[in-house]
């Protein structure tokens, strides 16, 4: 009987031993979008990979399905997105995912395909915004400050299009699933995009015809960063893996080729 139970004994110890290996030998699975900056991101991962630690991106299509992934448990973490984004999704779905560490901060700006820099916004143009709360504001902020638009006073970045309380030029605004923001420039006049979908469309970052606020409290609002639940921050992957990105010279060496002057490493 003695026998018996060390045998058994002995299966779930291994077992166990065995579950806790394939644990740790478990590629850490971060959610990303489409996006220029993911070429630094794979230079990161092949470092890691240098080091024993296995890292898979998994892209998504929207803005919204990185945080359930993460929510749910499909992939360890997400890195697409910045904390005022990350505060209405857990706002609304009731969710309390986490940033753990900030990745590069960009601006966004209003970028064309059929104005230069320094032309002058037509009567009646057609501009293009991202749909959601957060970043709808951010892209109506930067339309007042270029003299296109006046919006109540107070609002900052809560603004919507009903807060809109003079137009003189007669804009036309559209609003659209931020990510899709690259495809549609053939169709607006101008688009208040992520420098990272107007390069996707072809438009080099300095060709913007305006940016939005880069004083350092803006540039930290509003960085990327890396969000995971509240059990997965102390997992020592992802933290490994930060620490890889954030020390890599050739990572901060690929993102300054990718954004020029308009990239920022709040981290530092």
């Amino acid at each position: 009987m003695r026998h018996i139970f060390f045998r058994g004994w002995l299966a779930l110890t291994l077992s166990a031993l065995l579950a806790g290996a394939m644990a740790q030998a478990a590629p850490l699975r971060v959610g990303v979008i489409a996006s220029v900056a993911n070429e630094a991101t794979e230079i990161a991962i092949a470092q890691a990979a240098r080091q024993g630690l296995e890292v898979e991106l998994v892209e998504f299509s929207d803005w919204v399905l990185p945080n359930i992934a993460v929510a749910d448990g499909s992939i360890d973490a997400n890195f697409f997105q910045h904390e005022p984004f990350l505060q209405l999704f857990n706002q609304s779905r009731g969710t309390a995912l986490t940033p753990v560490a900030y990745g590069y901060s960009t601006t966004i700006g209003l970028f064309s395909k059929k104005l230069k820099k320094g032309d002058p916004i037509p009567q009646g143009a057609t501009i293009a915004i991202p749909n959601d709360p957060v970043n709808t504001g951010r892209a109506l902020l930067l339309l007042e400050r270029m003299g296109l638009l006046s919006l109540k006073p107070g609002v900052e970045h809560r603004a919507t299009v009903q807060d809109i309380t003079a137009n003189p030029r007669g804009i036309k605004l559209v609003q659209l699933e931020g990510s899709q923001a690259a495809r549609t420039f053939d169709d607006v006049t101008a688009s208040v995009t992520y420098t990272t979908f107007a390069k996707h469309a072809g438009i080099d970052e300095k060709d913007g015809l305006a940016f939005d606020n880069t004083d350092a409290q803006a540039l930290r609002r509003y960085a990327i960063r890396w969000v995971t639940t509240p059990q997965g921050a102390a997992d020592p992957r992802l933290q490994q893996f930060i620490e890889i990105y954030q020390q890599s010279p050739e990572v901060k060496a690929t993102l300054t080729r990718l954004y020029g002057d308009l990239i920022r490493f709040p981290w530092e």
